[in-house]
């Protein structure tokens, strides 16, 4: 119920003990804003993401809701931020299944530990990982990808990653050993680099999310010829997924979610978790996140811990099964 559509005391009276938690109680939009942090720099899919739905959360919850990017190290940054924030309600971290499930994997010391620093709050979308080939490379699937690269080097080529140590690395790792190529993985400072190269077709391919390559895919200027998930992408329908290509371990797709400061109040979360279940409900909303490439749908606390849980524990088994040591 949003203060800003009722008086102060009825709203006071409404939250009940809820109205002494900071970031809640705060008449016509007032008060002390809560903080979304981003691990990525402003002008990306996931600020992009963080703005939608700030603007939206800040009439829902009658609060200024600020979205605050801390950029580098693919989200490891904005993570160690939220690590050492107060868990007072006012600080938040916007993140897909990178800087939660795979980072602490692949790095030593990240400077978090997500399963005893952080505490799920909601998740509300997921998106799927695709192999994609540039405009100039020949085939339109990935056996004809894979014939190519055997009759024109020898089974060797270069696949484009947005950063090194990340799910399409091990991606490449996978197509690789499945198809007895020499595959090597050419690692980017993010998916805007790697996408200009491979509309130059400086490189053949390229291993990012559908949210990276969708609205060139859908311009013909690289093609998309295998996502992960258990069924194919709603925006995808003649792409078939790595699991009819004959992979397995690939039906659980990355996230993004809410996380908050271990500690939290339950109320705020609670509350905050009601909030965003009604944004991303909303048609204008859920129309524009579908539209990057995201399946909208709104998980409550307990059901989110869960993905998390089985996301994180299932490519703990693939980095541990590629010999991938941490760095």
């Amino acid at each position: 119920m949003s203060l800003s559509r009722r008086g102060v005391l009825t709203g006071a009276l409404a939250l009940g003990p809820l109205a002494a938690l900071p970031g809640l109680a705060r008449a016509q939009g007032g008060g002390t804003p809560i903080r979304i942090l981003v691990g990525f720099p402003a002008g990306g899919g996931t600020d992009a993401i963080a703005r939608l739905l700030g603007e939206k959360l800040k009439d829902e919850l009658g609060t200024p809701v600020v979205v605050e990017n801390r950029g580098g190290a693919g989200g490891q940054i904005a993570a160690q931020a939220l690590k050492t924030a107060a868990p007072d309600g006012h600080t938040l971290f916007l993140s897909h299944d990178h800087s939660i499930s795979i980072l602490p994997q692949v790095v030593k010391n990240p400077g978090f530990n997500p399963a005893t620093d952080f505490v799920p709050v909601a998740g509300f979308a997921t998106f799927a990982n695709a192999l994609a080939l540039s405009g100039g490379t020949p085939g339109k699937s990935v056996p004809e990808y894979v014939a190519w690269v055997r009759s024109k080097s020898g089974g060797k080529d270069t696949i484009g990653i947005p950063a090194p140590a990340s799910i399409p690395e091990f991606l490449v790792k996978m197509v690789g050993d499945k198809y007895k190529l020499d595959l090597q993985s050419a690692p980017y400072r993010g998916s805007a680099p790697m996408m200009s190269d491979m509309l130059g077709n400086q490189i053949h391919a390229g291993i990012g999310s559908v949210p990276d390559f969708i609205e060139n895919h859908k311009a013909g200027k690289l093609r998309i010829v295998a996502t992960i998930g258990a069924k194919r992408q709603a925006l995808l329908p003649q792409v078939p997924t790595f699991a009819e290509l004959g992979f397995t371990n690939l039906d659980d797709l990355p996230y993004y979610g809410i996380f908050a400061p271990v500690g939290t109040p339950q109320a705020f979360i609670d509350r905050f978790g009601a909030a965003l279940a009604k944004v991303v409900a909303m048609p204008d909303v859920k129309e524009r996140l579908t539209a990057l490439g995201l399946t909208v749908g709104y998980e409550p606390q307990g059901q989110f811990a869960g993905r998390v849980r089985t996301y994180t524990q299932t490519w703990e088994r693939i980095i541990q099964a590629s010999g991938f040591k941490a760095q």
